[in-house]
C-alpha cells in the first residue's frame, strides 16, 4: 500500500468529465429515510448512554469507556448536520427537527449555524475569503496549524457565551445582533470569517433554533447555579466537547490538501484534487470521519449524494473511469499520510522563504 499521497495535476489540461462520472453513479442519489433515522437515532442514543456512564460509572475505568463512547457517538450524531445541509429544501423536515432537538440544541450547534457550508461548494467561493471552511494551511506557517488546533480549547466556552449571554442581548441591541449574526453564527475553520446576514426567509428558522438553544443553556445554567447539577459534570461536558472538536479539527485538516493561498478562484479540477478520499480501513476511518466524511473528494464531486451511497459510488468510479482520470489522484491511504504531506509542504515553503531572505 502506498505511504505517500499521489502527485497532483490540477492544470487545465487535466481533463475530467463530470457527465461521464455522473452517468456511472446516476442511480445512487436517492437518500434512504430508513438508514438516516436508524443511524442517527442509534448514534445519539448510544452517545447519551456513554454520557450517563461517564457521569455515574462505578469505576474510573467504566467512566473512561463512557467517555470514549460519548465522544465518538456524539461526533457521529453531530456529523449528520452535514447531511441536513445537503438534503433538498423541503425534504426530511421531521428529521431536521428531531436532529436539532436531540443533538443540535443540546450540543449548542443548531443547524442554522452550518448553513454557510454551501459556500464551501460554490465555484466562486471555494478556497477564497468567502469560504469559512478553508484556511491556507499548506501555504502558511506551522504556527497557523498550531493556532488552528488550539481552537477546541475555547470553542465550548464561546458557544456558551454566544447562546447564554449574547442571544438575549441581541434582542435589544440591533448593532450587537448584526455583529453576532456575522461573526458568531457559523461553524467554520476561519475565525475571521464574516457570514452574510440572513435573509427574511431564513430568519424564522434561525430565531426559532437560537431561542430554543438559549432556553436550553439557561435551564442548564440554573441547574448548575442552584446545585441541582454538580460543577464536576460541567467539566466532563467540556472534556467531551474537547474530544469531539479535536477529532473534527484533525479530520478537517485531512479533508483537503490546502494547496492554495485563497487569493484566487479555483477551477473545478483544482478543487477536486485539493480534496481527499480515504477509501481504505473503513471501520477505523469511519470513527474519525463518520457519515461519509471519509469520501470528501467524492462529496465535492457530487455534493447531493447521500453518505450511505458514497462507498458504492467510489468503487464504481475507480473501476470505470479512465486510467489517467484525475479522480485517481484524490485517494489517500490514511490521515497520517495526508498530515505528513501537509507538514512537509509547510516546512519546504518555510525553508524556501528563509533561503530567499538569507
Amino acid at each position: 500500500m502506498a505511504t505517500t499521497l499521489p502527485e497532483v495535476d490540477a492544470s487545465e489540461s487535466a481533463e475530467f468529465s463530470v457527465r461521464q462520472a455522473r452517468d456511472i453513479v446516476r442511480d445512487l442519489f436517492e437518500p434512504s429515510a430508513r438508514i438516516y433515522w436508524t443511524d442517527f437515532l442509534l448514534s445519539i442514543i448510544l452517545g447519551w448512554v456513554g454520557f450517563a456512564l461517564l457521569r455515574r460509572g462505578p469505576t474510573l475505568g467504566w467512566q473512561a469507556v463512557g467517555y470514549v463512547i460519548a465522544v465518538l457517538l456524539f461526533y457521529r450524531a453531530g456529523s449528520f448536520i452535514h447531511e441536513l445541509i445537503h438534503l433538498r429544501t423541503g425534504t426530511y423536515a421531521a428529521f431536521h427537527v428531531v436532529w436539532n432537538l436531540l443533538c443540535g440544541i443540546p450540543l449548542l450547534m443548531p443547524s442554522f449555524m452550518y448553513a454557510t457550508h454551501i459556500a464551501h461548494h460554490a465555484r466562486n467561493h471555494y478556497g477564497t475569503e468567502g469560504d469559512g471552511e478553508y484556511l491556507p494551511l499548506g501555504t502558511g506557517k506551522m504556527s497557523g496549524v498550531f493556532w488552528y488546533l488550539c481552537q477546541p480549547l475555547v470553542i465550548p466556552w464561546l458557544a456558551i457565551l454566544r447562546f447564554l449571554v449574547l442571544t438575549p442581548l441581541c434582542w435589544i441591541s440591533p448593532p450587537l445582533r448584526r455583529f453576532v449574526q456575522q461573526r458568531a453564527s457559523s461553524l467554520v475553520m476561519d475565525p475571521s470569517y464574516i457570514r452574510p446576514l440572513p435573509s427574511h426567509k431564513e430568519l424564522f428558522e434561525w430565531r426559532l433554533q437560537e431561542t430554543a438553544t438559549w432556553a436550553f443553556t439557561t435551564g442548564a445554567a440554573v441547574l448548575f447555579l442552584t446545585g441541582a447539577l454538580p460543577w464536576s459534570l460541567l467539566f466532563k461536558v467540556y472534556l467531551i466537547s474537547l474530544g469531539t472538536l479535536l477529532i473534527n479539527e484533525l479530520r478537517t485538516m485531512g479533508a483537503h490538501r490546502f494547496l492554495y493561498d485563497g487569493k484566487h478562484e479555483l477551477t473545478f479540477v483544482e478543487q477536486l484534487v485539493d480534496s481527499v478520499n480515504y477509501p481504505t480501513k473503513p471501520i477505523v476511518t469511519g470513527l474519525w470521519a463518520p457519515v461519509g466524511l471519509r469520501y470528501h473528494a467524492l462529496h465535492h464531486l457530487f455534493p447531493s449524494m447521500p453518505y450511505h451511497q458514497l462507498d458504492a459510488a467510489h468503487k464504481r468510479l475507480m473501476a470505470q473511469l479512465p486510467a489517467d482520470s484525475v479522480y485517481r489522484q484524490v485517494n489517500s491511504p490514511g490521515l497520517t499520510t495526508t498530515l505528513k504531506d501537509l507538514f512537509r509542504r509547510i516546512r519546504a515553503q518555510q525553508a524556501g522563504q528563509a533561503k530567499a531572505q538569507g
